[in-house]
This record gives C-alpha cells, structure tokens and sequence, in this order.
C-alpha cells in the first residue's frame, strides 16, 4: 500500500538539511531502486523552484510499504530526523486514484 510522509521542518532549518542531505537521499534512492517511490520533494518557503537562502518548510514522501508500521519506522529513521530538519513527521495511508 502506498503511504504519505509529510516531514515539517524546524526553523531556520537550511544548514541542517544541507548536512544530512546526502543520507536522506540515499535513503530514497533505495525506495527508488526497489520500485517503490512514486515521488518525493521538499516544500520551498518561497513561491520559487530554488527558494535559495528561504529554505524549505518540509518534504512530502508517497512510497510503498506493507504496513502503516513499515512506514513510521521508516520515517522515524530519516536522517532528516535525526538532524534535527524536522519538528514532527506524519505518516498515512494513500489510495492513489489519478493519473491512472
């Protein structure tokens, strides 16, 4: 089943994201290899591709796992987390209905 992961960062949260980007990245090219991500992006805090210096104010995840459990202990081990990027993260069951 697919399942939503909406990571709200901190403020000023720019030079943390940076750091543990690499991880946080990697990490999603693993769902990516395992056909398993269908599509991932920060939020910019500004209405801008490359909000520069603004930052982001969280990420949006839509990934398959076999359970809703699967998924929280996924993103409860985001480096993102770990680095202090984001304040809270919620994680939901998804019915993906368009494009079909």
């Amino acid at each position: 089943m697919l399942y939503t992961i909406i990571g709200q960062d901190t403020p000023d949260s720019l030079e943390k994201r940076m750091a543990s980007r690499p991880a946080h990245v990697a990490r999603l090219q693993s769902l990516q290899a395992q056909g398993r991500l269908l599509l991932a992006g920060p939020f910019p805090a500004v209405d801008a591709e490359d909000p520069g210096a603004a930052g982001y104010t969280g990420s949006l995840i839509v990934a398959e796992f076999s359970q809703l459990a699967e998924a929280q202990a996924w993103a409860d081990a985001d480096p993102y987390v770990a680095g202090g990027v984001y304040s809270r993260v919620s994680v939901q069951p998804f019915r993906k209905t368009f494009p079909a």
